[in-house]
Order: C-alpha cells, then sequence, then structure tokens
C-alpha cells in the first residue's frame, strides 16, 4: 500500500472536526439528501453569475448587480419590479418571477433575455422596453439563434421553426414516436446531448432524424390510472436491430429541406424515407452508422461530424456540403482494436477560419490536435500522463485555449491556457477541483473551486495580465458547522496489476477511536464516465457516506480500472469484460481494509446503484465469505438486456462475445449468494429495464436463495425528489438490521 502525495495527506489531517467538542447536532437525511427538506440550507453559500461581454453580471432572485473584475465592488443595474414595469407584465405571459437564470445574449448590446414558462423577453435596460418576444417557449427542444433570432423547437413529435417575427414553419409532417425530429439520438452517448444546431449566420438549422420504428418495444406499465395503462418505451439491446438516424438541413429562406448523403443513405432513396437494411440473422447492422459532434464552418457552409461504426472501432470526421448534402472529405480516421469515443466537436480558431482543434486520446490521453480545414494535423498541442477535461473558450487576443485539466495530479482539476505553439500557463494557485466560465471575449474568467476543507470559492480572474490577477468574490463559509462531522481521509493503494495507483476515500465516526472496530460499507460505482474520489469539498464524498458515519459505520471508496479522467488504457482495461478488472481492484481494496485494525472484517457490506448496483452482486456473489450485507440499486445483471450503444461499446454483443456475456452474467450466479441482499428498483427504469432484477430474482428462487427486493412505483433509474429521503434511509435501515 501506498500513501497519496504529502499535500493530499496533510489536507486530510486538516479534515479532522478539530472543534467537535463545540458541536452538538446530527444530521438527518432531510438535511443531507438532495430530495430533503432542510438539503438547500445546508449547501454552501453560493452565487450566481453570468457575463454580458467582459463584464460580469449577479444575477439575484430580484436584482441584477455589475461587478467590477478588478476590485469585486457591486452596481445595481435593474431590478425585478423594474423588468415587470418594462415588460408591461399585465399579462401573464409576460410576468417574469425571478431574474436569476437572466442571460445577456449580445455582448455589445444592453438587452437581458429574462422569461417564464409563457415566454422568453428581450428587454433593452437602456431604452427601459421590450425588444423583442419568443411566445412559444415551453415547447420541447428550444433552440433559439442570437443572430437570426429564429427558435427551432419540437411540438407534437414535429419540428418547427419561429423566425423573429414569430411566425411558425413547420419542417416535418411524419413525426411520432418512432420517427423522432430535432432531439438527442443514439440514447445520449457520444456527448450528444441535443438535437438541433445552427449555423453561425443563423440561417440554416442541421437536426436528427431517427427512425426508431424497428426498435423493440420494451412493455413498461403505469399502475396509477384506475386500470394500468401500457406505455412502452424503444430500447434497442445489446446485438439486436437498433434505431436509424440521419441529418437533415433546413434554410430559413428557401424553406428547403436537405439530408446529408450520410453512408447510410442509399442514393436514390428518398431522403425523408431512407432505406433501412434489415437485421441479418447472426450479426448486427453493417450499415449502421452513429453520427456525433456536429460543427458548422465559420461561414456556414460546411457541417463537420464524426461518423462511428457500430463496433465502434473505426472514427472517421467527414464534412458535408450544407447546401446539397454532398460528402466532401475524410478528414480524419482513428481506429482501434478496443473503441474509439468521439465526445467533442471540432472547434474553429476565432482568428483563424482556416483552422481547428480537434480532441483525441490516440496518444492514450485525451489532448488537443490543431488541424487545418483540410485535414492535416499542424501539432498537437498538449501532451503528458494527464487529461484534457473540457476546453472552456478561446482568449482571441493572445490567441489561446482555456482548458481544464489535471495536469498535476489525477485528483486536482486545474485551469490552463495553451497557446497555439504548445505552450502552457497555470491560471490560478490552489489545488482542488476547478470550474470556471469564460467571458466571450477569454479575457476574464469565473473560477469557482473547492479544496478538501473549503466548500466553495469564486474568484474572478483577469487573463488580459502577465501574471493573472484573482479577485475573490466569495469565500463561503461552512454550512456544516455546528454539527457533529465525520473524519474524511483520502489515500491509495496499487491496484492488482501490482503497478497502476488507485485513490481511496475513507469516512469514519466523527468519535473515531483507532482501537475500535467498525462495520464497514464498501461504496462502488466503478464503470465508465465516473469516479467518485476527487480533491474537491470533502474528497468529493456523498453525502449518505456522512449519514452512515453519524451512525458508527466507516464507509470505503475506491475508484478502479475503468473510471474515468485516468486515460484511454485505464479506462478500456475492463473492454469486452465489464465487472472482472473492477471486481480484482475493489478486492485490493477490500486486502487494504484487512490490515486495518479497526475494520471489523466480519461486519463488511457493500453498496452500490447503476453500474454499482451490478458490482455489489458480482462482489457478494463471486465473493461470497466476504461480504455479509449487501444493497444493489438498478443493478445491470446482464448486459445482453442493456441498451446497443453503451452495452456493445464495452462488451461488444453476444454474437461475437459470448465468451464476454457468459462471464458477466449474474444469473448463474445467483446460486452463490449467502449474505443479505437486498435489491432495489424504479418500477419504471428505462435505462436499466427490470427485467434485469426481475430475472435475478427467478434466478434466486429457482437456486433456493433468498434476496430482499424492493421497488418504487413511478419512479425511473434514479428516485427523485423526496422518495430518495425514503429510499437512503431504506438503504440506511438495511445495513442497520442486518450488518451492525
Amino acid at each position: 500500500m501506498t500513501t497519496i502525495k504529502t499535500t493530499l495527506a496533510a489536507l486530510a489531517l486538516m479534515a479532522l472536526p478539530m472543534t467537535m467538542c463545540a458541536q452538538d447536532k446530527l444530521f438527518t437525511l432531510e438535511d443531507l439528501n438532495f430530495g430533503g427538506k432542510n438539503y438547500h440550507n445546508m449547501q454552501p453559500k453560493n452565487m450566481w453569475l453570468t457575463w454580458w461581454g467582459d463584464q460580469l453580471i449577479q444575477t439575484d432572485v430580484e436584482e441584477c448587480y455589475t461587478i467590477d473584475a478588478k476590485t469585486g465592488k457591486k452596481s445595481l443595474l435593474f431590478t425585478l419590479d423594474q423588468i415587470n414595469e418594462w415588460a408591461e407584465s399585465d399579462h401573464q405571459e409576460r410576468y417574469v418571477r425571478h431574474l436569476m437564470n437572466a442571460t445577456f445574449p449580445y455582448p455589445d448590446q444592453p438587452i437581458v433575455s429574462v422569461g417564464n414558462r409563457h415566454a422568453v423577453l428581450h428587454i433593452d435596460f437602456k431604452k427601459h422596453k421590450v425588444v423583442w418576444q419568443d411566445s412559444i417557449s415551453g415547447q420541447t427542444a428550444n433552440d433559439w439563434n442570437s443572430v437570426s433570432k429564429a427558435t427551432a423547437y419540437v411540438e407534437g413529435d414535429q419540428l418547427f421553426i419561429a423566425d423573429q417575427q414569430g411566425k411558425k414553419h413547420q419542417l416535418t409532417t411524419d413525426g411520432s414516436r418512432e420517427i423522432i425530429y430535432g432531439q438527442s439520438v443514439h440514447r445520449n452517448e457520444f456527448g450528444i446531448e441535443k438535437g438541433t444546431f445552427w449555423s453561425h449566420d443563423g440561417k440554416r438549422l442541421a437536426f436528427y432524424r431517427m427512425d426508431q420504428s424497428m426498435v423493440a418495444d420494451y412493455p413498461q406499465v403505469d399502475i396509477f390510472p384506475r386500470e394500468a395503462t401500457y406505455e412502452p418505451d424503444k430500447y434497442p439491446m445489446a446485438g439486436e436491430e437498433t434505431h436509424f438516424v440521419t441529418i437533415g438541413v433546413y434554410d430559413i429562406y428557401t424553406k428547403e429541406t436537405i439530408f446529408l448523403n450520410t453512408p447510410n443513405i442509399v442514393k436514390g432513396g428518398n431522403a425523408l424515407a431512407p432505406v433501412y437494411f434489415p437485421l441479418k440473422s447472426d450479426s448486427p447492422i453493417d450499415s449502421v452508422c452513429y453520427f456525433t459532434n456536429i460543427a458548422w464552418s465559420p461561414d456556414s457552409k460546411t457541417i463537420y461530424m464524426f461518423e462511428l461504426n457500430r463496433d465502434q472501432n473505426d472514427c472517421r470526421l467527414v464534412s458535408y456540403n450544407a447546401e446539397t448534402g454532398e460528402r466532401l472529405a475524410e478528414l480524419y480516421r482513428e481506429t482501434s482494436d478496443k473503441y474509439v469515443e468521439p465526445l467533442h466537436p471540432i472547434q474553429f480558431l476565432p482568428w483563424d477560419d482556416t483552422k481547428f482543434l480537434m480532441q483525441s486520446q490516440r496518444d492514450g490521453y485525451n489532448h488537443l490536435y490543431l488541424y487545418n480545414k483540410d485535414g492535416e494535423c499542424l501539432k498537437q498541442l498538449t501532451s503528458g500522463p494527464w487529461v484534457v477535461m473540457d476546453v472552456l473558450g478561446f482568449n482571441k487576443k493572445q490567441k489561446s485555449v482555456i482548458i481544464k485539466a489535471n495536469k498535476e495530479h489525477p485528483l486536482h482539476h486545474r485551469l490552463y491556457s495553451v497557446s497555439m505553439k504548445g505552450e502552457i500557463k497555470q491560471l490560478e494557485t490552489v489545488d482542488g477541483v476547478h470550474n470556471a466560465e469564460l467571458s466571450p471575449s477569454g479575457n476574464y474568467l469565473v473560477d469557482r473551486f473547492s479544496t478538501p476543507t473549503r466548500p466553495l470559492v469564486i474568484d474572478v480572474v483577469d487573463l488580459t495580465k502577465k501574471v493573472p490577477l484573482h479577485t475573490n468574490l466569495l469565500e463561503a463559509d461552512d454550512p456544516w458547522a455546528g454539527y457533529i462531522q465525520p473524519i474524511f481521509e483520502c489515500g491509495s493503494i496499487k491496484a492488482a496489476d501490482g503497478t497502476t495507483d488507485l485513490y481511496y476515500r475513507m469516512v469514519k465516526p466523527a468519535d473515531f477511536n483507532p482501537d475500535k472496530k467498525y462495520p464497514t460499507v464498501v461504496y462502488v460505482y466503478g464503470g465508465p464516465h465516473a469516479n467518485n474520489v476527487q480533491a474537491s469539498w470533502h474528497w468529493a464524498s456523498r453525502s449518505w457516506e456522512t449519514y452512515m458515519a453519524q451512525k458508527g459505520y466507516i464507509v470505503f471508496i475506491l475508484d478502479n480500472r475503468g473510471s474515468q479522467y485516468r486515460g484511454r488504457d485505464f479506462e478500456q482495461a475492463t473492454f469486452h469484460q465489464l465487472g472482472q478488472i473492477e471486481m480484482q481492484d475493489q478486492m485490493k481494496g477490500v486486502e487494504y481494509l484487512k490490515t486495518l485494525p479497526y475494520i471489523d472484517m466480519n461486519r463488511l457490506g457493500v453498496h452500490g446503484w447503476s453500474f454499482g448496483g451490478f458490482m455489489t452482486i458480482s462482489l457478494m456473489t463471486n465473493y461470497p465469505d466476504v461480504f455479509k450485507v449487501g444493497v444493489a440499486g438498478g443493478p445491470v445483471i446482464d448486459w445482453k438486456w442493456y441498451e446497443v450503444m453503451y452495452g456493445e461499446r464495452y462488451m461488444g454483443t453476444p454474437q461475437n462475445n459470448p465468451d464476454g456475456y457468459a462471464k458477466t452474467s449474474l444469473i448463474d450466479k445467483a446460486k452463490n449468494l449467502k449474505g443479505r441482499l437486498q435489491i432495489i428498483t424504479g418500477y419504471n427504469d428505462a435505462t436499466v429495464v427490470p427485467q434485469h432484477c426481475l430475472s435475478f430474482l427467478d434466478a434466486c428462487v429457482k437456486a433456493g436463495t433468498q434476496p430482499d427486493f424492493f421497488a418504487y412505483p413511478g419512479e425511473e433509474h434514479n428516485m427523485r425528489g423526496h422518495a430518495s429521503v425514503h429510499l437512503h434511509e431504506r438503504i440506511t435501515r438495511y445495513f442497520e438490521d442486518y450488518l451492525k
């Protein structure tokens, strides 16, 4: 076992409750859980901030203030009463209820965008009048363009555009639950978050069309009417028929729509109803392509996107003529013996429209590459055993790109500027987890960060200086002051490969006594695109861990291989055998716990949700003599029942990876269950469908093993609202009943 860097260890010691004798309050789940009645009072003080050009604006409930970036001084800009007076809010659709979501869409104009469920208003706060109103606010998938002032939206399954004058233009007529327009496709994988994409000049709209008529219906049921009703979900399972996607482009002036000539369009086919290739009996559809990360050229004439084959191991950056739909060029191709996962669109340099940045982890870590528009790689801008986590924007004056990365340490998320020569400059000086919002010019940023001992700090940073100038706007007090707080620690151990560092968090009772033995719960997620441990407040501890520590438990959390922000090989170690490498690493964590005299190994539990639910049951059935009690929420039981895009990326198909599916399935492991296991699911889970839980219960019945089961009617994959309080009390009570 190795320990984390000295600085991290020192921070862990600082987290000890030094003033515990003065504290006397105990937490409840109403305090700690996001659905709790007192949860908002237990969060660090915050500020709602946005940019108006390079002017920082604070948006409160009833006022908006300007903030001087050099001094932090605030000046009143306008009030909610003034906004409603200028909006002539006698009519319901114009009444604005708060200013917290106000935005300033034009850096050089005194225009504020405010609204409610009925309308979005643009108000000139110098002339004191409404200059534009969008009366279709509240429809699905609203997407407004600041240049043309046109809004794309979905209503009654059809895609519409409302022009600047508010006139509606219907783009489609065949939309339905089977033909989806203008919304996210591919089940939100590959970085897809929406389905409409305006050109820079606002004259053209690219949009997704998804035909899912060939996808099987999963039979969800709404139990709440007098007679339960059938409410099926379209759910493409691994190895089965999946949906068919094309990209349309609508011209708001010619009123015409064309479709891009993508590889899955057969020449001569009707663009609005492309030819669909049926699934072969023994293999997936060869012609299926995933289309993602749509981007426009600065001149709004060309569309760029990544095209990925169904096996997800062949990725191509392709350009298309936005006027004709013609396929122009393949600018980049990346292949892998495992998978390629494009998550970010290309970004053209704001000072040079002949060059763009592309993100790729082709060298083993996600980094930035500079290309010209012909697809020639000019330079790799960043490199090293660390990950570019986000591109925040550009500083046009300095001709640099502003990024967030974990360059200093895997647990620290820091801010940097990168020149086009590849020179990197750090923009802040405090270890921790930083998030930032850049002004449109890139001259200033708002830096929000926390450390293990500091709940929230907000600085505004002037990037025009040779050495960035920081002005503090907020140092939040500890919102848990006056409560008995647990001890939060962080460290590292070696993975099962003997060389890779894995980071853990341990949460101990406030009155921890090393001479006592404590029941311990291993909390686990373990899957892709998530990690549990980072150098933010309390080492990113979940509030439920505090609740458990208060009840006398130790909670241990380890990020195994397969989790995010550690590079390609770390993430892809689990390829085609989900759960196996992860279990090996988690058991290394258990071995570490055995070395600690205060851990009661006879009272070891495990809990996780979703992928963590899969891991919980995997650990309890593969190591039945180790874990006494487990609670598995929304667990995957067999990956053949999971959806195509995610499932096939990591597991392939049941047809081409039968051994992997057999090894990872928990059905035949139901007979191994010894400890007390509670399985919990949302009755209407559309992510990990109920077939998983119910099939495992059936296997347990046949094997004679005895899990417990609880379902939340009407809930989906995660419990919403106050149901989450009930859920976490139920989880806690199960450990109280059988582990303590």
